[in-house]
């Protein structure tokens, strides 16, 4: 396959950190290509530099002639003075200024203007652009293509900038975390249409099931430098855990052979001497590779949760509406200890509203929630918290507490609790506007779990967290010695933590299935081909009752009213049977005559014949005779 895109030694550094550094990477035509790395060591970045949005200190970016380049950035801006149709169809190719024209001619309902705009998509073979177009935005949930892009909230507004760009149809899309602010079934129909797509992609995401299904090559940046896997997350796993093996090893080899070497180098100084040059160098570049050399750290969540009751929450007939839209409609259920509950369902449901409703943040309209008295929440929500930018990351933590303590024997200052959270002492004294988006997220994590929570409430803690944070939360959470809710549209990630789901199926329905997300997908995905039988079959009987309705309507017209061609052959008829009645009579006559006749039998066989035809056309006539 041709090449469509060349780094080469590409370098970049923010002051004396280095990003990345000489890193060299292609991609081909059907490349699909996922970018994992830790927070604030440059995915980002990466991709604003390809994109020609950032600078970058020394290498060289080659795109092929006539690329055609779509980017998703994580938080994409629009204008706000633009409707959702104007920004989708955007660009001055006809096919665009075609559908553009014929959509605002719907809108305003002229018959002329609505005219000439299908004549206008008539010529270009408009229409399957047309079909594709509302297709996209329909999976992605965009109905109202009128509305302003400035009403929009941020998830919407990046649903909208993602469905221009799948419109447009590039040669090569650079996705920047595609999943984030998608419900699970967008997530799930953005797969399929990537992964059978002929496009090349390179992006960034935190979603491993996506990774999984869609990428063909996994990137992952680390020490400054890229290591490159041809497979999916999966093949990933299997062999970076091989060079994380290989790469300890070689640590431990290069320390051992560094304390020999020492050893030699401290002996008596006299003999400096006469030690060989050569092994005086070689030291020195062991030294430098054995120092160099680093094993991976990870976020520490070894901290425990406080004491929780046997008494958690129990729900009481709650109801709450907004207008005539339902979120719960007599909920009643008896939360246990060390549960793990999973919610799902689309944008708008009420998965946060039922989240709130708990915590006392939203009152019920009517119903209440029994909370147990040991109950200590810890909140992480979608939206985060307003940090002060102009803080340092440390002064954040001590305007909480100076010290956390878990339990008699297990206590930390606040630096000592950021460094669980890999903030090093140099990252502590950062001022938080500085962060990137994963890392605040990382100390939003860190704020939430230092007030020792025993019932934690986290909604979409996915968004903007590295994969390995990600891997080490799971893993704290397996081990949590309280209640989780965790509302999240990342399927690994609830496969991972929860025991069974609320799925939220609108109108305050909600469906407690014992399980993870996988499992409630199949069972999902089984009623709902059961139910689309059932709807093909019930249609078929309905087609087919209402097609003999139809015929047996048709048959009482007929009976009672004469059609154009019906009224030609009762004329036709009438000429016949006179006709006919003529020919009867002359045989007649000539039976009756008393002379011979040559061919009696030919006669009389001619005979029988008029007789036969003369009563089907009589029959025939009466029957036509009856109607109007």
């Amino acid at each position: 396959m041709g090449s469509i895109l060349q780094i080469e030694s590409l370098t970049k550094s923010f002051g004396d950190r280095i990003l990345f550094s000489d890193i060299s990477l292609g991609v081909a035509e059907g490349d699909k290509i996922g970018i994992i790395a830790k927070n604030g060591t440059g995915k980002s970045t990466l991709l604003r530099i390809i994109t020609g949005s950032e600078d970058y200190d020394s290498g060289r970016i080659t795109f092929r002639s006539d690329l055609r380049v779509g980017y998703l950035a994580q938080v994409p801006q629009l204008d706000p003075n633009l409707s959702i149709i104007d920004v989708c169809l955007s660009g001055d190719d006809a096919l665009s200024l075609a559908l553009r024209n014929y959509e605002q001619a719907l809108a305003d309902g002229n018959p002329d203007r609505i005219a000439n705009a299908i004549a206008q998509m008539d010529s270009l073979s408009a229409w399957d652009y047309e079909m594709r177009f509302k297709q996209i935005l329909s999976e992605l949930k965009i109905i109202d293509f009128s509305q302003k892009t400035g009403e929009l909230s941020g998830g919407q507004v990046k649903r909208v900038a993602l469905a221009k760009l799948l419109i447009n149809n590039p040669e090569l899309l650079i996705l920047d975390e595609p999943t984030n602010h998608l419900d699970i079934s967008m997530i799930e129909w953005l797969e399929g249409y990537l992964s059978r797509s002929r496009i090349a992609l390179l992006l960034v995401t935190h979603d491993r099931y996506f990774l999984d299904n869609v990428c063909n090559r996994i990137i992952e940046l680390a020490d400054d430098t890229v290591y490159e896997y041809h497979g999916n997350y999966n093949y990933y796993l299997t062999k970076r855990q091989e060079r994380v093996e290989a790469m300890n090893a070689e640590v431990a080899r290069a320390k051992n052979l560094l304390r020999r070497e020492l050893e030699w180098m401290r002996r008596q100084p006299q003999a400096r001497g006469t030690k060989a040059r050569y092994r005086i160098d070689a030291f020195y570049e062991l030294e430098k590779r054995a120092t160099s050399l680093k094993v991976e750290k990870d976020v520490n969540l070894n901290v425990r949760s406080g004491y929780i009751g046997s008494k958690i929450f129990d729900a009481h007939e709650v109801s709450k509406s907004f207008g005539d839209k339902t979120i719960l409609k007599d909920f009643s259920y008896t939360f246990a200890r060390y549960e793990k509950l999973g919610i799902v369902g689309e944008n708008g449901v009420g998965k946060s509203t039922f989240v709130k409703l708990l915590l006392g943040e939203v009152n019920p309209d009517s119903g209440y929630f029994d909370i147990g008295e040991t109950v200590r929440f810890g909140y992480y929500s979608q939206q985060g918290i307003s940090f002060d930018g102009s803080k340092k990351v440390i002064d954040a933590v001590r305007e909480i507490a100076e010290h956390i303590y878990f339990d008699e024997k297990t206590s930390y200052s606040a630096s000592q609790f950021l460094s669980l959270f890999l903030f090093s002492p140099t990252d502590q004294q950062k001022l938080i506007e500085k962060l990137s988006g994963g890392e605040k997220r990382r100390l939003y994590l860190a704020t939430v779990l230092m007030r020792k929570p025993n019932f934690l409430i986290l909604d979409e803690p996915t968004n903007d967290l590295d994969i390995r944070t990600l891997e080490v939360l799971e893993d704290y959470l397996d081990n949590f010695k309280g209640c989780v809710i965790v509302i999240s549209h990342d399927r690994f990630f609830m496969d991972r933590i929860v025991n069974h789901i609320f799925a939220f199926e609108g109108n305050g329905v909600i469906k407690d299935f014992p399980g993870g997300y996988s499992d409630y997908r199949l069972w999902r995905a089984e009623r709902e081909r059961v139910e689309q039988q059932e709807r093909k079959e019930h249609s078929s009987d309905e087609k087919a009752a209402a097609q003999n309705e139809r015929k047996q309507q048709r048959a009482e017209q007929r009976k009672n009213k004469m059609t154009y061609a019906e009224r030609r052959e009762f004329e036709a008829l009438s000429a016949e049977i006179d006709t006919l009645n003529a020919e009867k009579a002359a045989l007649e006559a000539i039976f009756n005559g008393g002379t011979a006749i040559d061919d009696i039998a030919a006669k009389s066989a001619r005979y029988d014949e008029v007789k036969n035809l003369l009563d089907e056309k009589e029959l025939r006539w009466l029957e036509l005779s009856e109607k109007e």
